[in-house]
């Protein structure tokens, strides 16, 4: 199950009942201290000097763990009680240039804005541009609302334990937080189960995709149709169906009015030029995916048209994306016909009718919004992907990185969506489905951030193929 995205005051109850039933703190604190050592020594290399700031609280506990479980590393543990005592050894530590800072300084329990000493620490440690790892919640972050109280530290990596902290996810404390991993396994009993938001984890993508049987053929395993690219923006299309390919449909058909340069670059997609016999050929098809490229001058209204027909009455999984939502009605399609969106926060602002800052003030309404006028499960795209239907629990990809904010990514995303809903044994598993996408193509990104400061659409694709979780 995916882990519930809490509240402080969730994540203490949970606590406190994991303690009334026998569970030792010291025994979760050392899992979180050894958790927080591993992603240390994933960040440096043998030999590497690291600065490790600790606090009085449950992180400072975590971090004086982690400094005895750092093998092959030079380290420096310095324990602040008082600020004003210890800048000095602060600013000295950091004219070395520590490869890594460890910031246990305060936790998720910070009710209160810091004063100048405090924030005059946290500014030092921010200046010095020196990766950071935050325990648990960047320092003088507030975990319920990702807001600054006086100053907060602006990690590269939070390490949270347990579930991911409700603030902790919110655009607002993108810039604090960092990339945020969490170690979930604390030993910690029966996670709140009121949360109404849920993290994706690795753990929930095992045996996401059924397997296939010896005797099957291309037939069995669905047909995409891609009503996509226009003149100027067929590489849409392109890039569009060669990730389908990599979620192994039967067939993929792209129906485009660029024709000539579509069908120039695909050599395991069918094209087809768009025209009035399409729609014949659109009714072989196991779902259709509406929208990427079709921003041309050569997108007519009988696209449109078909576009909104398609949405209102086939019993196909129809995914839209890009240009192609502007056109769909307010309403869903036919009862169990299986519809989703997949706008960025733009388009999602465009739809709602608001600002792109209300979008991302609070995207989880705002995907909620959307799935509600359109009858549809909602994907919408940014840090964090949120996964939304009217009703039920919402879902938070933990995958990705800003790499991914080059044009084409959501092409990407789109094809391989669509060729998994394309195939049977998704139509009645969209969230199954929509899930899997968000995470792998973040997952991919991530790995290609590993090992290249440069890398495109192409290479995406590819990591699509090979990646171990196909």
């Amino acid at each position: 199950m995916p882990l519930p995205v809490v509240s402080v005051s969730q994540m203490r109850d949970w606590e406190e009942r994991s303690w009334d039933q026998g569970i030792e703190s010291a025994a979760v604190m050392k899992k979180a201290g050894y958790s927080l050592a591993q992603e240390a020594l994933v960040t440096t290399k043998s030999g590497d000097f690291i600065v490790l700031l600790a606090g009085k609280g449950n992180n400072g506990g975590d971090t004086r763990i982690a400094s005895r479980l750092l093998p092959d590393r030079e380290t420096l543990l310095i324990n602040i009680k008082d600020p004003c005592e210890t800048v000095k050894d602060i600013e000295q530590a950091l004219l070395k240039q520590p490869a890594c800072i460890i910031d246990g300084l305060f936790g998720i329990g910070l009710s209160r804005d810091l004063d100048s000493d405090w924030t005059h620490i946290i500014e030092i440690v921010n200046q010095s541009g020196r990766p950071v790892i935050s325990v648990d919640c960047p320092s003088g972050l507030d975990a319920d609302t990702g807001l600054v109280r006086g100053g907060a530290i602006e990690a590269r990596t939070t390490i949270t334990f347990g579930a991911p902290k409700r603030g902790l996810v919110l655009d607002r404390a993108a810039n604090h937080v960092g990339r945020l991993k969490v170690a979930g396994n604390l030993g910690l009993r029966e996670p709140p189960p009121e949360a109404d938001e849920h993290w994706l984890t690795e753990a929930d993508m095992h045996s996401m995709l059924p397997k296939r049987a010896p005797e099957s053929h291309k037939g069995n395993h669905g047909h995409l149709a891609i009503i996509a690219g226009s003149t100027g923006y067929h590489g849409a299309a392109v890039l569009c169906a060669r990730a389908a390919l990599r979620a192994r449909p039967g067939l993929v058909s792209v129906f485009t009015t660029s024709y000539q340069a579509v069908s120039a670059h695909l050599q395991s997609v069918m094209v087809h030029p768009w025209g009035p016999d399409c729609v014949n050929a659109l009714n072989r098809s196991s779902a259709i995916l509406i929208g990427p490229g079709l921003a041309g001058r050569d997108v007519d209204d009988s696209l449109k048209k078909l576009a909104r027909n398609l949405w209102k009455e086939s019993i196909k999984p129809i995914i839209v994306d890009a240009s192609a939502l502007d056109w769909l009605p307010r309403q869903g399609g036919l009862s169990g016909s299986p519809r989703l969106i997949t706008p960025h926060p733009g388009e999602a602002a465009r739809l709602l009718g608001c600002s792109v800052e209300q979008v991302q003030e609070d995207r989880v309404k705002s995907a909620r919004d959307l799935a509600g006028i359109y009858q549809a499960t909602v994907l919408l795209k940014g840090r964090h992907t949120i996964i939304a239907q009217c009703e039920g629990s919402v879902l938070i990809n933990s995958t990705g990185n800003a790499g991914l904010a080059q044009g084409g990514s959501g092409d990407v995303l789109a094809g391989y969506l669509g060729a998994l809903m394309a195939q049977p044994s998704f139509h009645d598993r969209i969230i199954q489905a929509t899930a899997y996408s968000a995470w792998k193509h973040g997952r991919c990104a991530d790995t290609l951030g590993e090992v290249s400061a440069y890398w495109g659409m192409e290479d995406l694709i590819q990591e699509l193929g090979r990646d171990e979780f196909i």
